[in-house]
């Protein structure tokens, strides 16, 4: 049966999101999803464009596969022959299922290192992201709607409803948060077992609505690299490299995670010791897409969460950029709405945000629908 709501969503990505012109290649790139026709109205929408459309499927049961087996060599291969493709198109859409979302799991680290270090980063950090007009998107599958804890039915009305939103509305609502950010210096954070501070001072601002990625609703910078003191409780369970991660604690000092602690301790230590900068941050974000309420153990709904923030180990943006260089890019998340503890957020000595609400005045169209 046809579904119109496939129709809105593809022309949303190839109009709004990759602003797609006649003769521009754009690459789809579907990873296990239960059906196509999400696809199907891609190309047949990047065509009826004047464009070219390529498309790429993939297993992530292949994916593992190449991650367990992964030596320099064939990691370096594949990034080799990949990295040539993303270099010959103009625009990049990313739809990514999971019939299994622990599927990589038993991915030893250091394969999963030699996956990050050798293929991931040189085709999407150095090419992808600097280089094309991208977005990346899940897609709603039978995994994903148990994660969220709703039948795939209701799930599925509220991944179309979120992810085609008013992105022109978000985007005015926005400016005025993204003015102050830019003003900025001094960042504070209170929540329970969270007290921290840093700089945001001269970082780019950049707000979010939805040219990137599918569903949006943030505004994020980065901190001065060297300058987060404290210590900050994530409250929310996070899904990384297949293995989900949950009471998450950093202490930092003058920028670096001295000591980090977790449900699974071990591995988050080697995952922020798979390089130099992974245990500083690139990025911090303010959640700002009131439609998304809960986390679901996936980074590209929870951190857009309405009342949350993300700090974020590892790599920079070159568009928000501290100077932090790591082959790993974690979004971690904490949500201080009141159902979740409460918090509040200071830039220099002023309350901007308490309990997941926006307290200055020229704020308050970002509160609509909490």
């Amino acid at each position: 049966m046809h579904d119109a709501r496939i129709d809105k969503l593809a022309e949303l990505l190839l109009d709004h999101s990759c602003r797609l012109q006649a003769g521009e290649h754009v690459l789809i790139e579907a990873f296990d999803l239960p059906e196509m026709n999400l696809v199907c109205a891609l190309v047949e929408g990047a065509a009826a464009r004047g464009a070219v459309p390529l498309v790429s499927t993939k297993s992530n049961a292949v994916l593992r596969a190449l991650y367990r087996t992964a030596t320099a060599e064939s990691m370096q291969a594949a990034a080799r022959f990949e990295k040539a493709r993303m270099e010959s198109v103009h625009a990049y859409i990313g739809v990514r299922g999971a019939a299994n979302s622990s599927q990589h799991a038993d991915v030893p680290q250091d394969r999963m290192d030699l996956y990050q270090q050798h293929w991931w980063h040189f085709v999407h950090s150095e090419v992808r992201v600097p280089r094309t007009k991208w977005v990346v998107l899940r897609y709603p599958t039978d995994s994903f709607a148990q994660a969220a804890g709703m039948s795939t039915a209701a799930f599925e009305d509220f991944y179309f409803d979120v992810c085609t939103a008013d992105y022109q509305a978000m985007k005015a609502a926005q400016e005025p948060l993204a003015a102050r950010m830019r003003a900025a210096d001094r960042v504070r954070i209170t929540a329970p077992g969270t007290e921290l501070e840093f700089s945001i001072k001269g970082i780019p601002v950049i707000p979010c609505f939805g040219e990137r990625n599918i569903p949006d609703g943030e505004v994020f910078t980065a901190p001065v690299r060297d300058s987060i003191n404290g210590v900050i409780r994530f409250n929310t369970q996070t899904r990384y490299q297949g293995v989900v991660f949950s009471d998450i604690v950093f202490e930092f000092s003058e920028g670096r995670i001295v000591s980090a602690t977790a449900n699974n301790t071990p591995r988050i230590n080697a995952i922020l010791d798979s390089d130099e900068g992974a245990r500083y941050c690139g990025e911090w974000s303010l959640g700002t897409n009131n439609r998304v309420r809960h986390p679901m153990l996936d980074t590209l709904f929870d951190e857009k969460i309405g009342g949350s923030f993300h700090l974020t180990p590892g790599n920079a943006y070159e568009i928000a950029d501290n100077g932090n260089r790591s082959r790993i890019h974690w979004d971690l998340v904490l949500i201080q709405r009141e159902d979740y503890g409460g918090g509040e957020v200071w830039f220099d000595g002023e309350l901007i945000r308490k309990d997941g609400r926006f307290v200055p005045a020229d704020l308050q169209g970002l509160n609509a629908g909490l």
